[in-house]
């Protein structure tokens, strides 16, 4: 047989995303990482971008909202995996939101760091602190740099009992007795539903 020595985890996150299409929380992606770790594999994020135009966007305050969803994606599950040993890169799927295979396979969103002038965004901001978390006492601190929330690391949840994302995570749809409302379909993953 062929040797496997990796895996790599694809992270294309809708931050305005509703059941199986909510992002997953920082613990959630280090506890992955771990276990395929505990596999003797290394573990990547092999490709990463977060949308964020399903969130409302019509206001500025909105509009801050959308940016606060993708810095907080971006630099809290890369803070995570960061923090397992086996992890091992990562891999923006792109750079730039001009230049984005969203706009071809979606929507018109801007899910990269760099907006479609080559500008830096806040979630370009937010890779640079999850990076930092790499050496704490690095030197050039910047007054930009929103330091990751590390108590997210191990549990979803704050002391307060605010859930990871609660400033942003879009409210579970309600369901409805029929069933027609269930966009899961009972919550199985697909390789299970029938055929």
């Amino acid at each position: 047989g062929v040797p496997i020595h990796g895996a790599g985890m694809q992270a294309h996150f809708n931050a305005g995303g509703v059941k199986h299409q909510r992002p997953p929380t920082p613990s959630m992606v280090k506890r992955q990482i771990r276990r395929i770790g505990e596999l003797g594999l290394g573990v990547n994020i092999s490709e990463m971008d977060v949308r964020v135009s399903k969130l409302p966007g019509g206001s500025v305050e909105e509009r801050k909202v959308r940016e606060l969803a993708q810095t907080e994606i971006y630099r809290d599950i890369l803070t995570a995996a960061l923090s397992e040993p086996s992890f091992d890169g990562i891999w923006l799927w792109g750079f730039t939101d001009r230049h984005t295979w969203v706009k071809n396979f979606y929507y018109d969103d801007a899910p990269l760091i760099f907006d479609e002038d080559y500008g830096r965004k806040a979630s370009y901001h937010g890779v640079d602190a999850a990076l930092r978390t790499l050496c704490p006492t690095g030197s050039g601190s910047r007054d930009e740099v929103i330091l990751p929330h590390f108590e997210f690391l191990e549990v979803d949840y704050d002391e307060k009992g605010n859930e990871w994302g609660h400033h942003w995570m879009m409210p579970e749809p309600e369901e409805v007795e029929d069933g027609d409302n269930d966009t899961t379909k009972e919550g199985k993953p697909d390789w299970l539903q029938p055929t």
